[in-house]
C-alpha cells in the first residue's frame, strides 16, 4: 500500500465514521468508500464493518491499522529529521491540548506562531487532560497542555496558573448559594477538576446543591451562566475583565487563599530539539513575558 493508503486508514480508525473521515481527508464519501473497498480487495480481507452507528474494525482491520500507524508515525519522524537539518522552520507542530486552554489561551499564541513560521504546519488535539496524556504516552503528539498537577517523567513547564470562581447574574456572595433555588450549572470535565470542586462545595456548604444541570462543554456553562440560567464555577482563564453584568466571586480554601489551578507543558526531550517545537516554545514563553507586564 501507499503511504496515503495508508494514512486513510489511520484517519478512519480514528474517526470511526465515514462522513467524518472524508471531510479531514477532503475527499468525498463514494471516493473515500471505493478506495477502502480496493483496498480491502488487494488485502482479501474486510478491514472495517459498515453500519448505521458507524464502523467497527474486523481483527484483521485491527492489526493492519496498528500496521499502518506505525508506518505513518515513523515516515512523520524521518520527515521532522530532515527537515531539521534545513534553516527554516518546517514540520508539523502537533499539539494535544486541554479544551480549556485550546478555547481561550491557545488562539493568541498560535496566531503568533503561523504569523512567524507559515512554512511549518499544525495537527490539533482537544480533550480533557487525562486524554492528553494518554496522546502523549502513546508518542501521538510533540507536546501536550494539561491542567492539574500530573505526574509526568519527561519535560514539564509551568505556564499559568488560574483561580476558580463562582459566576451568576444575581448571587453577589457565597452564602446566598445555600437559600437560591437557581440551578448550579456544571460542566463534564476530568475526574480531578471535578473532584476539586466537589471537595470544596462539601467543606463550605456540607450539601449538595439543590438543582443542577450538567452541560458537556465549559463554554456551553459559561453562556448559560452569563445568561442568567443559574451560577457556574468557572476558571478565571475563561473569563474577561469586560464581562458585563455578572458576579465573580473568587472559591477560597480554608485558609482564606484562593484556590488555583495550574496549566503545564509538556513533552519528551526529543521532541523539545525539533525546530518546529523549539519555534513554539519560545513564542510561549515571550506571550508570558507580555503577559506579566
Amino acid at each position: 500500500m501507499q503511504t496515503s493508503e495508508l494514512r486513510m486508514l489511520v484517519v478512519l480508525a480514528e474517526e470511526m465514521n465515514m462522513r467524518k473521515a472524508s471531510e479531514r481527508l477532503f475527499v468525498s464519501q463514494p471516493a473515500l468508500s471505493q478506495r477502502l473497498q480496493t483496498i480491502e480487495k488487494s488485502w482479501g480481507l474486510q478491514l472495517f464493518i459498515r453500519s448505521q452507528k458507524g464502523l467497527t474494525l474486523t481483527p484483521a482491520g485491527e492489526k493492519i491499522v496498528a500496521y499502518a500507524q506505525e508506518v505513518v508515525l515513523k515516515e512523520d519522524k524521518v520527515k521532522e529529521e530532515i527537515l531539521a537539518l534545513e534553516g527554516e522552520v518546517h514540520g508539523t507542530l502537533k499539539l494535544a491540548v486541554a479544551s480549556i486552554i485550546g478555547q481561550h489561551w491557545l488562539p493568541s499564541v498560535l496566531k503568533t506562531y503561523v504569523r512567524k513560521y507559515p512554512h511549518a504546519k499544525i495537527s490539533l488535539i482537544t480533550g480533557w487532560s487525562s486524554e492528553i496524556l494518554k496522546s502523549m504516552y502513546e508518542d501521538h503528539v510533540h507536546l501536550g497542555i494539561i491542567r492539574g498537577n500530573p505526574e509526568w517523567k519527561g519535560m514539564k513547564k509551568h505556564l499559568l496558573t488560574d483561580t476558580l470562581y463562582l459566576v451568576d447574574t444575581e448571587i453577589q456572595n457565597i452564602e446566598e448559594v445555600l437559600h437560591t433555588e437557581r440551578p448550579f450549572i456544571q460542566f463534564k470535565s476530568d475526574s480531578s477538576y471535578y473532584q476539586e470542586i466537589q471537595d470544596w462545595w462539601h467543606r463550605q456548604f456540607n450539601t449538595s446543591p439543590k438543582r443542577t444541570i450538567v452541560v458537556d462543554q465549559i463554554e456551553t456553562c459559561k453562556q448559560m451562566a452569563l445568561n442568567g440560567i443559574g451560577y457556574a464555577i468557572l476558571p478565571s482563564v475563561t473569563l474577561k475583565d469586560d464581562e458585563q453584568e455578572v458576579f465573580k466571586i473568587p472559591l477560597l480554601e480554608e485558609d482564606g487563599k484562593p484556590i488555583e489551578r495550574n496549566t503545564w507543558l509538556l513533552g519528551f526531550e526529543s521532541s523539545f530539539e525539533l525546530k518546529q517545537v523549539k519555534a513554539f516554545v519560545e513564542i510561549v514563553e515571550e506571550h508570558q513575558r507580555d503577559e506579566c507586564y
